[in-house]
């Protein structure tokens, strides 16, 4: 990595509007070729996840667009909230679509009142469109911090996670992804009411959207401490706007609830609470003794990669805002008592994580690279066609 680039990343120039305008289509131009890469290996994935579905009497369509928490998130566009339904896997258990945060579902609601398209088409759109997004926030998150190379193989890597299948899906996994890449590079180039309009987006997106408005309010933090409290009101207006959605939707609930932990009722029925690791340990160990499904043991191996990754990324620590971000993710993820299965889906936004692999594979031969990521492929879209046609829960 180039002292030019790492000077540059950590104390960026504040750009006026024309120049970020600017800058914004030179970096869509240098991101192309890593955006042709992502798109390349995307839909590879989906036609595997297709050839599967039509071999097992399945439509790909419904796989990717209506299938476990796509179902919910479909029902709420149509029809709102209100939904609740008792588990047939978790008997005590009771599902409640207030579990699912809203701005997913009012995008596709937005795009079904303007275009012609069924709610399972439109949320693939906006997933597939919002995917694309972050490849592209990923890029310029990357190239800005150490350079194109990098950057190529970070958005490469992030298309080829054992658990990517799930950026093509009727989920909101690829949309909180690029609230908070393009939130990290407002950061990163100091326009910060656009890192806490994005925050806000990715606060009401998934419940651990709040880890971009813990970036911005560190970042902001940050600022005031270095500039002894003489800074723009930007700054203050960023950080302030950064955690409304999540605590605006929280709050919603709880009025709807009629109880100030509603959203914490909520989760709990559907099994889901924080005991700081303790069920994450219990399955690992499980696991590591013997008896467990293919789902779980990926997900055991994407979990301790994650971890060991975590370290490597502390030893060569990225500038704040990534190192929030990353931290609280982690954080959220492992700790929460949710299914163990889940965990790897609930990691994929945290791309920063896949750094110092990128910087590896930034350093090796061409013939290394294009060989592991040729792997990396398979893998990625054969483990993928199996979650969606086989398994018993895509993730």
């Amino acid at each position: 990595m180039s002292a030019d680039i790492t000077a540059s990343a950590r104390t960026p120039e504040p750009p006026g509007r024309p120049a970020t305008r600017r800058g914004m289509r030179a970096s869509l131009g240098r991101a192309w070729p890593a955006l042709a890469v992502y798109a390349t290996v995307r839909a590879a994935g989906i036609g595997c996840v297709a050839v599967g579905a039509w071999r097992t009497g399945k439509h790909p369509r419904t796989q990717l667009g209506h299938y476990w928490d796509s179902i919910w998130y479909v029902g709420i566009a149509q029809h709102g909230y209100g939904t609740s339904r008792p588990s047939v896997t978790h008997p005590g258990l009771s599902f409640s679509d207030l579990a699912f945060f809203p701005l997913y579902p009012a995008l596709i609601r937005a795009v079904t009142s303007v275009v012609p398209l069924s709610a399972v088409t439109a949320g693939l759109l906006i997933t597939w469109v919002t995917a694309g997004l972050a490849a592209w926030g990923i890029h310029a998150v990357g190239e800005r911090l150490y350079g194109r190379r990098a950057a190529l193989m970070l958005v490469a890597l992030w298309g080829l996670l054992p658990h990517a299948v799930v950026e093509s899906m009727g989920y909101t996994e690829s949309l909180l992804t690029a609230l908070a890449a393009w939130s990290l590079y407002a950061l990163l180039t100091r326009l910060w009411l656009w890192a806490g309009a994005l925050a806000l987006c990715a606060g009401a997106t998934r419940p651990n959207g709040i880890a971009v408005a813990a970036a911005v309010c560190a970042c902001a933090a940050a600022e005031v401490w270095r500039r002894r409290g003489r800074v723009s009101w930007r700054v203050w207006a960023g950080a302030a706007l950064s955690p409304l959605g999540w605590l605006g939707y929280i709050g919603w609930v709880g009025v709807r609830r009629g109880t100030w932990h509603g959203y914490l009722d909520v989760q709990d029925r559907w099994g889901t609470s924080f005991d700081l690791g303790a069920s994450g340990f219990r399955s690992a160990r499980g696991l590591i003794m013997g008896g467990g499904s293919p789902p779980h043991y990926m997900s055991l191996i994407v979990v301790g990669a994650s971890l060991v990754s975590l370290v490597c990324l502390a030893l060569r620590p990225p500038p704040l805002p990534l190192v929030v971000y990353t931290l609280v993710l982690v954080f959220i993820a492992l700790t929460g008592s949710n299914y163990f299965a889940s965990k790897p889906r609930f990691l994929l936004p945290a791309f920063p994580l896949l750094l110092p692999a990128a910087l590896a594979m930034a350093r090796a031969r061409p013939r290394t690279a294009v060989l592991v990521g040729g792997a990396l492929a398979g893998l990625s879209c054969l483990y993928g066609a199996y979650l969606l046609t086989m398994a018993d829960s895509p993730a």
